[in-house]
């Protein structure tokens, strides 16, 4: 292997400590804006963006975030260098903090435009692609990837891509701990059948200590995360964060504030806010806010009440977003009624 750099600053790394997945269909910008409210330290990160839609389409619309979603990073699928490049110098007119390249989707529909966890094959091209992307941007230029494709899955093949990458001057991996398939499964088959090893992302770090190197995949817990952050940088929570949006500041009191705690309802009550002002500015339907909202009540009496009011009654154009705020008085939360008779 090539002679190393000097590692990154921890100032540096604490950036990446807990991020929060980009999610096809699910981390929209007001998923992000939610998620924001749970975890003030977490880094969030937007669904894949095709550099195509931003290129030849609307970017503006493509590249939508508000200010109060900071940290945050716009991930891009891609291999054309020049168009990688364009889209980061996009991304930073528009004020995001990094710049993603994925290298871990392996979608049939990704797979045939020739990225996605199909670009891990082609570690020249990834470089190629980052230092273009380095060129257009002062911001961090970051890969997503797995830690394996197909039958190219050992600890050998997973450091050759990391290293090549790295010499194009790349300094984070977020890495998903389960090789992806690009043949037979779905993409939810490659998110759950591939076993997690989190070992191979251990021994990543080890072999490159001067990178900032994240770990992805099975992580439900703050203590996980303890545990896997003596090891790694940083911890990327996915599904978890989605499913159950209130696992989120548990996480942020566990790596960075044990004061912080908010109600779910104090929360839901500037979502109402948001949902007011996006509806007003943008003409924003409530159900786009809403459903991003599900999980909150997860395990509380009324949670089904709750889920079915959000999933049929926020669909109008004209709904106000009051109905979340109504929807939750059918919850019964423990924290409020302990706040109730403090």
């Amino acid at each position: 292997m090539s002679e190393r750099r000097e590692a990154t600053p921890a100032a540096g790394r604490e950036a990446w400590r807990l991020c929060v997945a980009p999610m096809m269909d699910w981390t929209d910008r007001h998923c992000r804006w939610f998620h924001r409210q749970l975890a003030p330290h977490a880094r969030l990160y937007t669904e894949m963006v095709a550099t195509g839609a931003v290129v030849f389409g609307d970017a503006d619309r493509h590249l939508a975030f508000s200010p109060e979603e900071r940290p945050v990073a716009v991930q891009f699928g891609g291999c054309d260098p020049d168009h990688l490049a364009r889209c980061a110098e996009l991304a930073e007119a528009r004020g995001y903090d990094e710049v993603n390249l994925n290298c871990g989707c392996p979608s049939p529909r990704v797979k045939a435009g020739a990225f996605g966890a199909v670009l891990m094959l082609e570690p020249e091209n990834v470089a190629a692609c980052v230092a273009a992307m380095r060129r257009a941007t002062s911001l961090p230029v970051t890969v997503k990837c797995r830690i394996g494709v197909d039958d190219h899955d050992r600890l050998d093949f997973l450091c050759r891509f990391v290293e090549t990458v790295a010499r194009a001057g790349c300094e984070v991996f977020v890495v998903h701990a389960r090789k992806a398939w690009l043949e037979g499964l779905s993409p939810r088959e490659n998110r759950e059948i591939p076993p997690l090893d989190h070992e191979r992302v251990y021994r990543l770090k080890e072999a490159f200590p001067e990178l900032v190197i994240v770990l992805n995949g099975g992580i439900r817990t703050p203590e996980e995360a303890l545990s896997h952050l003596a090891q790694v940088d940083g911890v990327m929570i996915g599904r978890e964060a989605y499913a159950n949006p209130w696992v989120l500041p548990a996480f942020e009191r566990a790596l960075f504030d044990p004061a912080f705690g908010p109600t779910r309802r104090a929360v839901l009550e500037r979502v109402v806010a948001y949902a007011r002002e996006m509806h007003g500015r943008e003409g924003v339907p409530v159900h786009a806010v809403a459903r991003h909202l599900l999980g909150l009540a997860n395990g509380l009496p009324g949670a089904r009440h709750f889920r079915r009011i959000l999933s049929e009654e926020t669909r109008g154009r004209e709904v106000d977003p009051r109905i979340l705020l109504d929807a939750w008085a059918r919850v019964r939360d423990p924290e409020e009624v302990a706040l109730t008779h403090a």
